[in-house]
């Protein structure tokens, strides 16, 4: 039989797409890519936000009409919009044969067998070792830890995903030495917040030390890591970053906001004077460190001082690349029960102003990076075969931009390669030689 696959959602949701689609393989299915050839089509859903539950929901009714249109015999829905709303969603949504919340995937094999009414039952969990990596020939991910126990009012993933559990420093390792045998070369670190790893096993945040024994792997050539949550961004894990030339010198720092009234209200750990100066210790320790940022505007109480602080702090610190999200009322959260909701279109329109101030920060961070050589990474051609497209150490897979190479027969995609920088095309792209 055939199986096709749909992953939604944030690397960690793709990590544990890659293990079930190596469980399946493992017990002799074929992978296919196109949903009108499979017999079997499971869609991983993520229940994060509004907008990623409309996409899941969306997304498994579109599967399902494969049910009467193609081969497809059955049709699973897993992760973390299951476990959220599975009650509500075996009611709606009739046509999906297995509905797998993200916690029960200790005993996936054994639900899928059930389904398919077979009992020949080897290994019921996923794991790490057997996954298929979908991120090219290079890139992998390395999920170093579960869930999240930070307890953002706005966040739902401790719900989800359950509390920070990191996972033991010796099976990271032995993880990422099968990777580089493989041949992949950029090992990209998640976790919900992966300056937390170890914390719970080992007492003091080991991230860095980590990130140094990965970076002595032979093989790996680009280390990154993602996200570094401002209140347990070490003096040590900046040293390590300054000084391992296989760490990419890029820290993604999710601060939400900068109003102390705002955060106290989201429940963070931090405020507006040590986001300041950690972010100032950063570019003095690493002058060329590249900073990213996510943000939420209209959060409950969010009034215009609130936001206008926030977009002087944006227009202050310039980040490199920024990301902002409006912010959405999500079930079970403390934030959604709290007065003041902000107005749909004020969000909106604050959304719009600080993107614009960044597009304009953007272009400008790129008009400097002309004439300025870089390594980058071939991973795909545009459509006329005109361009390689390529990424630099100073871009993550999917959440930044790209630089586009013109293609020459000496190089080929999976190359690592020289490149020049010679023009800027868009608001966030590059253009090489």
């Amino acid at each position: 039989m055939k199986v096709g696959f749909v992953s939604l959602g944030c690397s960690k949701n793709l990590v544990d797409t890659e293990m079930m689609i190596g469980m399946w393989k493992k017990h002799g299915f074929e992978i296919v890519a196109e949903p009108e050839k499979a017999d079997i089509i499971l869609v991983n859903t993520c229940g994060f936000i509004e907008s990623a539950k409309e996409e899941a929901i969306n997304t498994i009714l579109e599967m399902s009409k494969y049910k009467k249109d193609a081969n497809c015999r059955y049709l699973i829905a897993t992760g973390c919009l299951v476990k959220r709303y599975k009650d509500d969603l075996v009611k709606a949504i009739p046509e999906v044969d297995l509905w797998i919340a993200n916690d029960e995937y200790d005993d996936f094999w054994n639900k899928i067998q059930k389904l398919l009414k077979e009992n020949n039952i080897e290994d019921a969990n996923l794991d790490y070792y057997n996954r298929v990596i979908t991120t090219g020939r290079k890139t992998a991910y390395l999920k170093i830890a579960e869930g999240c126990s930070n307890c953002c009012t706005y966040c739902s993933i401790p719900a989800i995903r359950g509390p920070f559990i990191s996972r033991k420093m010796e099976d990271v390792l032995k993880e990422t030495e099968e990777l580089a045998e493989k041949g992949y070369e950029e090992i990209i670190v998640i976790a919900q917040d992966t300056t937390k790893y170890g914390i719970d096993l080992y007492g003091e945040s080991k991230l860095a030390e980590l990130l140094n024994k990965i970076s002595k792997i032979d093989g790996i050539r680009w280390i990154r890591f993602l996200y570094a949550y401002p209140e347990s961004i070490t003096d040590k894990l900046i040293e390590e970053v300054k000084n391992n030339s296989k760490i990419c010198k890029y820290f993604d720092i999710p601060i939400q906001h900068i109003s102390n009234k705002i955060l106290r209200k989201m429940n963070r750990k931090t405020n507006s004077e040590f986001i300041l100066n950690l972010i100032n210790k950063i570019r003095k320790e690493i002058p060329d460190v590249i900073l990213r940022t996510s943000l939420i505007v209209g959060f409950p109480g969010e009034n215009e001082e609130d936001y206008e602080e926030l977009y002087d702090f944006v227009k202050k610190v310039k980040f490199d690349k920024l990301g902002v999200f409006k912010y959405s009322k999500e079930d079970g959260t403390p934030a959604a029960l709290m007065t003041e909701q902000v107005h749909p279109q004020t969000k909106k329109k604050r959304y719009r102003k600080i993107m614009e101030l960044q597009q304009e920060i953007s272009k400008e961070k790129m008009k400097a990076k002309i004439g300025n050589k870089y390594e980058v990474l071939l991973e795909n051609t545009t459509f006329d075969g005109k361009y390689f497209i390529g990424r630099s150490r100073m871009d993550v897979p999917e959440m930044d931009g790209v630089i586009f190479v013109k293609t020459n027969e000496k190089y080929k995609i999976g190359d690592f390669i020289k490149c020049k920088i010679t023009g800027i095309s868009g608001d966030y792209d590059l253009i090489g030689e």
